[in-house]
């Protein structure tokens, strides 16, 4: 039977070894925990959520709806374990951190065809069309391989830097001077409009906050490196310093939101979302940050109910490298320069958890299609997930890590519809090819054959 080797047991590389598990391919997942961690890990466990505890917005009007959708659909581990563990986010999906993780691991222990290998991984392992290595290392890829990898592609990689919001204990939380609430209402019908804790501003409150966070000292970068932010998750200090009312029309706009004991709408507000299934704990929300820890907690203690906030995390920045897809990838996600070694998730330019799980997913089918001798069925163009490899594949003069968006996908032909219909039309579209696709395609839909009764070895450690 063929056998691939996956390096990285994040979002992607789990996708990606547990669909080709499925369809019949004996996996070596090779992760260098617990022998060592990126600077943003704390845990041993699989797919940590070093960020958000949020896969983002699940309806179909949303275009990262419509890919979470078509994950689900095709069997994607990441989406069914997200599922399993959600906890009430409103109009989002949002996970139990732990849980979540702690269910991605065991379920990937317990495949028979999937060898697990705790190793660090300082150079691109051998590969070869019969032996494929899918390289999953995700937004902080050690050093070495860094360089290794850049040597491969020919070219200098490319890296930006990500931030982390802070984390604060509920019962820390002032719950007289906060209010729980959903933009709009979202939630309401399945009991999920009180999600989210709000800490409402008046004018003169979210002038003095942005005076603090502007004046607030920074974690610089050090002096050989240089610093590309994702602009869709500036850190807030980054956002306060482009002008006053930035923040007041990003992470803290008040829209959708009416303070029930004033019963208008702040000036601006603060969203907290919970943690884990107890709501023992909350994430601020977009409030991602450089800031250093001590003006942190002096910063983030004026917010309205935060007053005495015991931060479990504080915020932190951490490095994100990406190739430049259209130039050192193929369609099917491999290195023009090295037939046999792929890549997977952030590090191919997409951004976002469930960007990742979809670049692993779609990396795996076409990869099981090659190696069991089928021919190769993308998924289509106008699906979220060929959407995926139009992303990284489209020429661009300056590629940019994104997270999923209509324009991934064709627009309607001839079409004049209102913002929301015209997503949901578009979604409907995805949605009917999607499943014309996994009922024809070879792998795609793919029902795997009962498992043996015995099983390989699930763990080796390597000094």
């Amino acid at each position: 039977m063929p056998s691939v080797t996956v390096i990285g047991a994040g979002l992607a590389g789990c996708e990606v070894a547990w669909q080709l598990a499925e369809r019949g391919v004996d996996v070596r997942l090779v992760e260098q925990k617990p022998l060592a961690r990126t600077p943003a890990q704390t845990t041993d466990a699989f797919c940590e959520l070093v960020c958000s505890n949020s896969l983002r917005g699940a309806a179909l009007a949303n275009a990262v709806g419509l890919l979470k959708e078509e994950l689900r659909r095709g069997g994607s581990l990441i989406l069914a374990v997200a599922d399993a563990t959600r906890v009430p986010a409103g109009g989002a999906l949002a996970v139990d951190r732990e849980a979540f993780s702690a269910l991605v691991t065991q379920r990937l222990r317990g495949h028979p065809r999937v060898t697990l290998e705790s190793r660090i991984i300082d150079a691109i392992p051998p590969a070869s069309n019969e032996a494929p290595v899918v390289l999953a290392t995700g937004p902080l890829t050690g050093d070495a391989l860094a360089a290794d990898l850049a040597g491969a592609v020919g070219s200098k990689h490319l890296a930006y830097y990500d931030a982390i919001s802070p984390i604060v204990a509920a019962d820390s939380i002032d719950w007289d001077r906060v209010f729980k609430q959903s933009r709009y209402g979202k939630g309401a019908e399945d009991g999920a409009d009180e999600a989210y804790i709000n800490c409402p501003m008046d004018e003169a409150q979210y002038a003095a906050f942005v005076a603090d966070v502007v004046a607030a000292q920074k974690v610089e970068p050090r002096s050989f490196e240089s610093v590309r932010y994702f602009e869709g998750c500036l850190p807030i200090d980054v956002m306060a310093s482009r002008g006053p009312m930035t923040l007041a029309f990003g992470p803290m706009k008040p829209v959708g939101l009416v303070d029930p004991r004033t019963g208008s709408r702040p000036f601006a507000v603060v969203q907290l979302r919970p943690e884990d299934a107890a709501a023992s704990a909350y994430n601020l929300v977009g409030f991602q940050t450089r800031m250093t820890w001590t003006d942190q907690g002096r910063v983030l203690r004026t917010i309205p109910g935060l007053a005495n906030a015991e931060f479990l995390r504080f915020g932190s920045v951490h490095r994100n490298t990406f190739v430049d897809a259209p130039r050192a990838l193929d369609a099917r996600m491999q290195l023009r320069a090295r037939p046999g070694v792929f890549l997977a998730g952030q590090i191919t330019g997409v951004e976002g958890y469930v960007e990742s799980c979809a670049s692993g997913f779609v990396c795996a089918v076409l990869l099981a299609q090659a190696l069991l001798g089928h021919e190769l069925a993308p998924p289509p163009e106008a699906t979220a997930l060929g959407g995926v490899i139009t992303h990284c594949t489209r020429p661009t003069h300056d590629y940019q890590p994104s997270n999923v968006t209509w324009a991934w996908l064709p627009p309607l032909a001839n079409v004049r519809m209102k913002k929301r219909e015209r997503n949901e039309a578009i979604a409907t579209r995805a949605l009917a090819d999607l499943s014309r696709w996994l009922d024809t395609a070879p792998l795609a839909g793919w029902t795997a054959p009962p498992r043996v009764a015995e099983a390989p070895p699930h763990a080796v450690h390597v000094a």
